[in-house]
């Protein structure tokens, strides 16, 4: 049978969002459909056999076993399956390639689990997965901590000498960002964090770590890996892990919010507008976006209520556009003076700076900069632009020439 004739697709209850589908149009040539069914439609479905291959997600992860004629050792002890292939019989193989997913994810951070103790956060179907796979790589002790089991979210001093966290729960997941299913203040000897999602890129969890200096990777890698091991036996071919590797890059690039800070009047807005239409992305302002949620200018947000009052709004607007992904938005020059921005920022994006000397700044119509000369406000503001920034770019009032160092920087 041809590659090109393979009738494949995810299997799952609720499937709208879900990437398997761009995932594997970059790993081969078959059709992959999005599969939905109701818990009464699944056997039927299955017994029919309309398909070659299969992705299977949540729900239906364990009630799909009772309908495979033989499981992958894997698939066994984790008492899941994600991927079916059925054979030329007829019959219907079982296999679990999150275990690989997981297992690329931690060697990505290149982490040794030997000997180390590690708590997988989560009792569901994924943290079987990460209990095996740690299992597997010779962790000293695997604890999994849950709401109501032995061991709980009330008595985490007990696990203090931890060394390895493996987030397996959906705490933190969009559209709940900024929540997290613990703090890592408790774990003073941790050497590395796993979060299993990939939506937002940073979970309040992974931002923690960042902020700890500890090694952190969240679950994209895992997502692509499991479907190209997926890929592999849908095809019975085999798939460099690098082809893995360039699509789970390519994708938190697509994914990700490039947003541009910087000072009152160095050209954000315009410069964002022109980077969008470059990208094919959505564009916003934050302070038009403000200014029309409040029904008033920014000057008059200003006057009638402070700086304390419009930054209070502009950290609100920041926070629901910065959930979005693959957007480009530009900030208002004073979102960096606000350290509870940065985590709204960082959880999805790649924060540019547009350096601009400020000789070459307006200032009509900007309340801070008119209240201030621009040097005075670009020497107190340049050292939060900095520890915001992910790349600094020099700009000038040269539209062409500015937009060819965003480029450049951005490799676009």
């Amino acid at each position: 049978m041809s590659k090109k004739t393979l009738k494949t697709g995810l299997l799952g209850e609720h499937l709208s969002h879900s990437f398997s589908p761009q995932i594997h149009a970059q790993l081969a040539d078959y059709e992959y459909r999005l599969i939905e069914l109701t818990q009464e439609e699944l056997g039927p479905f299955l017994e029919k056999g309309d398909f070659d291959a299969l992705n299977v997600t949540i729900p239906y992860k364990k009630d799909v076993i009772p309908y495979m004629a033989v499981l992958s050792d894997t698939a066994k002890r984790i008492g899941a399956v994600n991927t079916i292939v059925k054979q030329p019989d007829g019959r219907l193989f079982g296999y679990n390639t999150d275990y690989d997913g997981l297992s690329d994810m931690i060697d990505s951070l290149g982490t040794s689990l030997s000997g180390k103790k590690v708590l997988v956060l989560g009792s569901g179907g994924a943290s079987r997965t990460a209990v095996t796979v740690a299992t597997d790589r010779g962790a000293r002790a695997v604890i999994v901590v849950s709401r109501s089991g032995e061991d709980n979210y009330n008595n985490l001093h007990r696990h203090a000498d931890a060394e390895v966290i493996i987030n397996a729960t959906p705490v933190g997941m969009y559209p709940h960002n900024g929540k997290a299913p613990l703090s890592l203040a408790a774990f003073p000897h941790l050497e590395a964090v796993f979060d299993l999602i990939y939506n937002p890129a940073r979970t309040a969890l992974l931002l923690e770590a960042e902020a700890r200096g500890i090694p952190c990777q969240n679950g994209l890698v895992m997502l692509v890996s499991q479907a190209r091991r997926a890929s592999e036996l849908f095809q019975n071919c085999e798939i460099s892990r690098t082809v893995s590797g360039d699509i789970a890059k390519k994708m938190q690039f697509d994914a990700e919010n490039i947003i541009l800070i910087g000072m009152p009047g160095c050209g954000k807005s315009t410069l964002g507008k022109l980077l969008a239409e470059h990208l094919d992305r959505p564009f916003f302002d934050a302070d038009a976006a403000l200014a029309e949620h409040a029904g008033r200018s920014i000057p008059d947000i200003f006057r009638e209520e402070g700086e304390e009052g419009f930054r209070l709004r502009e950290s609100e607007t920041l926070a629901a556009l910065c959930k979005q992904s693959g957007s480009v938005i530009a900030t208002g020059g004073g979102a960096v003076t606000r350290e509870r921005n940065y985590p709204l920022l960082h959880q999805n994006g790649k924060i540019l700076f547009l350096d601009i000397s400020p000789e070459n700044l307006p200032t009509e119509g900007r309340p801070l900069s008119m209240a201030r000369t621009p040097e005075a406000l670009y020497r107190e503001r340049l050292p939060l632009y900095r520890r915001f920034a992910d790349i600094t770019v020099p700009v000038t009032r040269d539209i062409a020439e500015n937009m060819k160092r965003i480029k450049e920087a951005l490799g676009v």
